[in-house]
């Protein structure tokens, strides 16, 4: 719900902070005094269209935030999860617009567009006014309303999960016949290329081994000349490095007195010497065990040149083609079963529009008693609300080869508000204070099964009094016993029922103008009912009236 209000610099208001409440809360004022200010501002910070005018004379643009509480409102939490902003219990709708007509909207801090904040205001607030953006001007909320009035959500979930899945296979079946003759050449193909892969039939690093052969296999005769000579270094009896240590060692031995530098050097050069028979026979391991091999170097380059070719020829790189050899052989797998596969799938389409079917026929019965229901109790709430002449008809026209994700219906709210006259479009045929008032007795009604926490209704009291205002003063007040209501009005018997009660008010001199809105309660309270019951002059016996209202709460 709507917990807390801030303009700044829209229209009148220079600063207004408000914290909304559950429960009913009215609105009231003298005329002009601007009583529709907050319910304009919800409608900016809701993505309504910004209007540069609006902007407070003087100022440089016009900012408001909308606070509220979606612990409870399981529709805005999938919202913001689905595009991927910030969830917490508390949601923040922020919209500025400049004097020269730049709009910025923010979900949660986050730059958000006005699509986006049309798409999450919708599940936090409905707005019932004469303005173009109210909800019952648009078919898709009467088909959501009848739904939510019938708690049939969950059936039009699967109808519409069965379509998706229908649709999907159907687009499956349709690519599959109309490219059947490409994919019979792509089965071709891939046959070819699988097949001299599979005669490759390369193991995992054999590439780095061959190549790393091949070098030493060319290299050969190189290799062993220098290790030969390598060799006759070593053990040359003349100028061999064995010789070189035994002679040096001799000398050493032969000295009489050793410095602490000496027999360090003796030790070195013992150590030196080991090292290099060890070296010594090494070589001679590899000299002894090492062969000139021509034909297994012709191996070896013909298998990596056949391997050189195919990754040509695929343009990919030769380490790639152990993973290339298992993408084609996969997609080979795919496309085999030709016919057969069409077939198994066209039955899965059948299947499937079948299920789709089967569902959407067991709603459409469903809706067409919830909706004869619904009319019922709708139209005992306009007789109620001073339009006895009123008919309204919740049309749920069902036509079996309508196939889309919410069903087979074409669900419209129709009225009459005249005897004879044939049930139209509420848009056609409602006047604005009729049509708010049609919007109050169908809330009324769903109001128990609605997924939208507050509401709105902008002087759905025009027209009205006496009686029925104290009829519709009821009925706002169950609401808000229900959620959070909030209300502009300019009847006594309706402001009475609030459980809160604001006032706004004008304030003028010669430099500007200015709207404010206060809390009333107490004393204050009932002066300003009894200001709204009429009459220039308050008088000790309106004041007793106005008491008695709002005490018979």
């Amino acid at each position: 719900m709507l917990t807390h209000l801030s303009v700044s610099n829209f229209t009148l208001v220079e600063s207004l902070e408000l914290e909304i409440a559950p429960g009913m809360t009215a609105i009231t004022g003298e005329t002009g005094a601007g009583k529709s200010i907050l319910l304009d501002a919800l409608g900016l910070a809701l993505g309504d269209r910004a209007d540069p005018d609006r902007v407070r004379t003087g100022a440089e643009r016009a900012d408001i935030h909308a606070s509220f509480d979606i612990s409870t409102i399981p529709a805005a939490h999938e919202w913001l999860v689905e595009h991927d902003l910030k969830i917490d219990d508390e949601c923040l709708l922020r919209r500025t617009v400049t004097t020269e007509g730049r709009s910025r909207a923010y979900i949660n801090g986050h730059p958000a567009t006005l699509q986006q904040l049309k798409g999450l205001g919708e599940r936090l607030l409905d707005i019932h006014s004469q303005h173009a953006h109210q909800s019952l001007l648009k078919k898709d909320n009467h088909r959501r309303l009848l739904d939510e009035f019938g708690q049939l959500q969950e059936l039009a979930t699967q109808v519409s999960q069965a379509h998706n899945q229908w649709q999907q296979l159907q687009q499956q079946f349709t690519l599959l016949r109309d490219n059947s003759e490409e994919m019979s050449a792509r089965f071709q193909l891939l046959s070819y290329q699988v097949e001299e892969l599979d005669l490759l039939d390369l193991n995992e690093g054999e590439i780095a081994e061959l190549e790393s052969e091949q070098k030493r296999l060319a290299n050969a005769d190189t290799i062993l000349r220098n290790s030969q000579q390598l060799s006759e270094l070593c053990t040359d009896e003349q100028y061999g490095l064995l010789e070189a240590f035994n002679k040096a060692l001799h000398l050493l031995s032969e000295m009489p007195e050793k410095t602490g530098h000496l027999l360090e050097t003796e030790q070195l050069l013992i150590s030196a010497q080991i090292q290099a028979q060890e070296a010594q026979r090494e070589l001679d391991t590899h000299i002894d065990g090492f062969e000139l091999d021509p034909e297994r170097l012709q191996t070896v380059e013909e298998r990596l040149s056949s391997c050189y070719e195919i990754a040509r020829k695929h343009r990919v790189q030769p380490e790639e083609l152990i993973e290339l050899h298992q993408n084609l052989s996969e997609e080979l797998q795919q496309l085999s079963g030709g016919d057969a596969k069409l077939e198994e799938l066209e039955q899965q389409v059948n299947d499937a529009l079948a299920n789709y079917h089967q569902l959407a026929t067991k709603l459409s019965k469903k809706r067409g008693k919830a909706a004869k229901q619904l009319s019922q109790e709708i139209n005992e709430q306009l007789q109620a609300l001073a339009m006895k002449n009123a008919l309204l008809e919740v049309a749920c026209n069902t036509d079996t080869e309508r196939t889309s994700s919410h069903g087979l219906d074409d669900i419209e709210f129709l009225i009459s508000t005249n005897p004879g006259q044939p049930p139209r479009p509420l848009a056609k045929v409602a006047s604005g204070g009729e049509l708010s008032r049609v919007s109050l007795a169908i809330q009324v009604i769903t109001a128990r099964s609605s997924t939208i926490p507050t509401l709105v209704f902008d002087e759905v009291d025009v027209g009205i009094g006496g009686a029925t205002g104290d009829v519709v003063g009821q009925l706002l007040r169950q609401l808000g016993d229900q959620g959070q209501v909030i209300c502009v009005t300019h009847l006594a018997q309706v402001a009475s029922k609030a459980h809160q009660h604001l006032q706004v008010s004008k304030e003028s001199d010669k430099k500007s103008t200015q709207s404010t809105l206060v809390p009333l309660v107490g004393d204050s309270r009932i002066e300003e009912i009894a200001r709204m019951m009429g009459g220039a002059k308050i008088t000790e016996q309106s004041l007793a009236h106005a008491r008695e209202m709002a005490e018979a709460v």
